[in-house]
């Protein structure tokens, strides 16, 4: 996991300059045939990736976004009318049955398939119309991660050509420095407080739901560690009642316009005698982990980044392998 998760910036580098060509034809076929919605089919830390792109393409682009629940197919056997939408296919290995068999009832209802596989020569590729390749070499850990921050990179490529906005291009292209930055944090002040925890919530908002999705995944499944990402303003509704006490916390926070917002619950939450790790704000009374701050769509990727550090290091000092959680395989092949 850690070797992996360390190649993160090599993988975006050689990602971007490989997609280039690819993506700017997909994007001006989506500016000139825009679709009536964008539906995303994934699992695991692809679904996280695609939550992500809900965001991204529903505030960038104004598109109608939606996640598909893959039993719909894989057990209802039902077709919804996909006529005239776009299938944003997420997946590692591009070989799980139940995401293939929405993929084939998508095709079939009318979709055009959009795939970002890291495993081109899959069955996940062959179905697609328009294929990105993720570009992140073989991953061994269980745990995704150099996989994980590519679907991301791809998706702000796809969003950033399609809607033609230089301001993240531009950001996108400096995203590999940037990770090696974020992968040289230091985040050991996380570990102490969740050394022998055994609940948290993790929280993010906007475009960072998706990091707080990823990381309360790795938590159970490297660390052993129960744990739930709920969105800052979610939070605020039956989940609060949980918090007392020295309950921890991990928030995410991007310099966007829910920034405010999750600094502002940071600050509640020790109100309450919580203990709060911090990431992206500066709050008093909070564990205040160090990041860079750059365009708001790329501050993610390098919070995924730093945080994958710190889960490694957690898992180890708590006893796991995290490259090999119980009871876990690198495919799922749920049906």
């Amino acid at each position: 996991m850690f070797v992996e998760a360390a190649q993160a910036p090599e993988v975006v580098g050689a990602q971007l300059q490989a997609n280039a060509a690819r993506i700017a034809e997909l994007a001006a076929r989506l500016r000139s045939q825009p679709p009536r919605a964008v539906v995303t089919c994934a699992r695991g830390s692809s679904d996280h990736a695609a939550t992500f792109a809900r965001y991204l393409i529903e505030t960038r682009l104004g598109v109608l976004t939606s996640s598909a629940a893959p039993s719909v197919s894989s057990v209802y056997d039902a077709a919804p009318d996909l006529a005239g939408t776009v299938m944003l296919a997420i997946s590692q290995s591009g070989a799980s049955p139940d995401l293939l068999a929405v993929v084939t009832r998508a095709r079939a209802a009318g979709a055009r398939i959009v795939a970002l596989v890291n495993a081109p020569a899959s069955p996940l590729a062959d179905l697609a119309d328009d294929l990105i390749p993720l570009h992140a070499a073989p991953e061994r850990s269980v745990a995704a991660t150099k996989s994980f921050i590519a679907s991301l990179s791809a998706i702000a490529h796809l969003v950033a050509s399609w809607s033609a906005d230089a301001a993240l291009e531009a950001a996108l292209m400096q995203s590999p420095q940037l990770l090696q930055r974020a992968w040289e944090l230091d985040w050991s002040g996380a570990l102490p407080p969740l050394l022998d925890a055994n609940n948290l919530y993790v929280i993010g908002r906007g475009v960072g739901l998706a990091i707080a999705q990823e990381a309360a995944l790795k938590f159970k499944e490297t660390c052993g560690l129960h744990a739930e990402a709920v969105s800052a303003a979610e939070l605020r509704h039956g989940p609060m009642a949980l918090v007392r006490a020295d309950f921890p916390l991990l928030l995410f926070a991007q310099h966007d316009e829910s920034h405010a917002g999750v600094a502002q619950l940071a600050d509640d939450l020790v109100g309450h005698g919580a203990r709060v790790l911090l990431a992206g704000a500066s709050v008093a009374h909070t564990i205040e982990l160090p990041t860079t701050a750059t365009h708001p769509v790329i501050e993610p990727l390098l919070l995924a980044q730093s945080f994958y550090r710190m889960a490694n290091a957690l898992a180890l000092s708590r006893g796991y392998d995290p490259d090999q959680p119980p009871h876990l395989n690198k495919i799922t092949e749920t049906l």
